[in-house]
């Protein structure tokens, strides 16, 4: 196995002239691609970065992420996109924790990076899009030589730090090498069937796995072509399918759902998109009918920044298990087990817990951290799941989302699933809140299509009846404008905890 820069100098040798990516009007060929990115290679040798080294960068989706990652691979250095969507004293506790070298930025976050540095000299910034302050991107890389470093990669070495969205607590660095990267790429070409006919639209951040791991990194493996836009516009997203620009497409739940309600959606062709992707959170199983029923393959992933990040995805039963995550990609064990480690039956609940070579290495700076989610080989994902009699797994919620009312166990999908069968919600979540004679109660947090009649606590039960035993019914409910969210769409379940009732 080779390290990640090295397979991008072979694809670059089969596909010299074929375009790799697009982006602002910009079509860099796969011969381009990695001439820039032995140019900034060689730019960040010079300027002392050596293996080992952290680069970080904080940018909106751009190929120079891209050429950051490849070029960092190339040399043994360590990539870490950081998100631009996090406030100063965030960033600056991941400056602290990571000690970078180099920071890459767009030209807007140069107030914020200059704020977040302030007394760290021994950083040097690098700026996309900006000859006024500090360096410039283009120049930077412009005078040094496209020849291919000559350093020595361990395919066990770390090649990128993921930050995680810190929703616990402080953000954790999650260390992934060379090999764990390579291994999900493999299982997503062989599960997927990517071929090098394809191209995506990459409109996830890509300072999180999802947007770069999912479909980005394995085209650019494959051959593909890869369109990167900086922000999710609906009507963008219909233009490009009714264009036959993409052949697959990955997003997050938000995005499918405001995608289908855009106006002409109903009429766009949809033909030439062979498959659709969905991850990040649960996503709505009516979606998942909409794009069966037009002749398109809607796979739902389960993954992990952990798992460098896909760990379930299955394409052949896609239409006859709606719901469900799929079974293991190729290389992935899974086993569901109760609180003492031990496996549970077919259709119990338990936490999933993944074997695999996609498995992170650890948390970086937390060895104490690293040791409580590994039990032997297998990582604890901290996901609660079940499998079916066939195999077939589908997620429930997070370990420590699930809501003990009066001694009973209640998974929140269960409630939000029927909830989003009411005719006038359109989204729903279910939390648990403090409660003096129950221990928790059930509060639903509800975003309404355009409807006149706003339902009380009361029609939410009525409609409930029959549907879910009482004590899993909301005996609370909160009417919102829209859900908080992180920057890759998750819902940010601990915020609305903290809303007062």
């Amino acid at each position: 196995m080779t390290g990640i820069g090295v397979w991008l100098s072979r694809t670059a040798e089969r596909n010299s002239n074929k375009a790799a990516v697009i982006c602002k009007n910009k079509r860099l060929t796969y011969k381009d691609l990695n001439n820039r990115v032995n140019r900034l290679a060689n730019a960040l040798t010079m300027l002392g970065v050596t293996r080992g080294c952290r680069v970080a960068s904080l940018l909106q989706n751009c190929n120079e992420i891209l050429e950051l990652l490849f070029a960092c691979a190339k040399i043994g250095a360590i990539f870490s996109p950081l998100n631009f969507r996090l406030s100063e004293e965030e960033l600056a506790y991941i400056f602290d924790d990571i000690k970078a070298s180099v920071v890459i930025c767009d030209a807007e976050f140069n107030e914020i990076i200059e704020n977040v540095l302030t007394g760290k000299p021994q950083i040097s910034i690098i700026t996309v899009g900006d000859q006024q302050r500090n360096q410039e991107y283009e120049s930077f890389i412009y005078g040094a030589p496209d020849n291919e470093p000559c350093v020595e990669i361990d395919v066990r070495d770390t090649h990128m730090i993921m930050y995680s969205s810190g929703t616990t607590g402080h953000p954790k660095g999650v260390m992934l090498s060379h090999e764990n990267t390579t291994w999900n790429i493999i299982q997503v070409l062989i599960t997927e069937t990517i071929m090098d006919t394809d191209s995506t639209l990459t409109i996830t951040p890509m300072f999180h796995i999802a947007g770069l791991a999912i479909l980005t990194l394995p085209l650019l493996f494959k051959g593909g072509t890869v369109i990167i836009e900086e922000k999710f516009d609906p009507d963008k997203v219909q233009e490009y399918i009714r264009n036959k620009q993409i052949t697959c497409l990955f997003m997050v739940p938000s995005m499918w759902s405001r995608m289908i309600q855009a106006t002409g959606f109903g009429e766009c062709d949809l033909s030439t998109l062979r498959f659709c992707v969905s991850a990040g959170s649960n996503c709505p199983n009516s979606i998942s009918r909409i794009f069966q029923n037009r002749g398109v393959p809607f796979l739902q992933a389960f993954g992990l920044t952990e798992v460098a990040p896909v760990a379930m995805l299955d394409t052949t039963n896609s239409g006859r298990k709606i719901g469900s995550v799929g079974k293991p990609s190729c290389c992935v064990e899974v086993k569901i087990v109760d609180n003492d480690g031990l496996s549970v039956p077919p259709e119990n609940v338990g936490e999933l817990i993944v074997r695999a070579p996609n498995v992170m290495k650890g948390y970086w700076n937390k060895p104490q951290e690293t040791q409580n989610v590994f039990q032997g080989e297998w990582f604890r994902t901290g996901d609660y799941a079940r499998v079916d009699e066939e195999g077939f797994l589908y997620v429930v919620c997070r370990k420590k989302d699930v809501i003990i009312s009066g001694g009973e166990n209640i998974y929140p999908v269960e409630v939000e699933k029927v909830l989003l069968r009411h005719e006038n919600v359109q989204e729903a979540v279910v939390v648990g809140v403090e409660d003096a004679l129950w221990g928790e109660t059930v509060k639903a947090i509800v975003v309404l299509k355009n409807c006149i009649q706003v339902p009380t606590i009361e029609d939410i039960r009525s409609f409930c009846e029959g549907k879910l035993a009482r004590f899993k019914m909301p005996k609370i409910l909160e009417i919102v404008a829209e859900l908080p969210r992180n920057a890759n769409g998750k819902i940010l379940k601990e915020k609305l905890r903290r809303v007062l009732v």
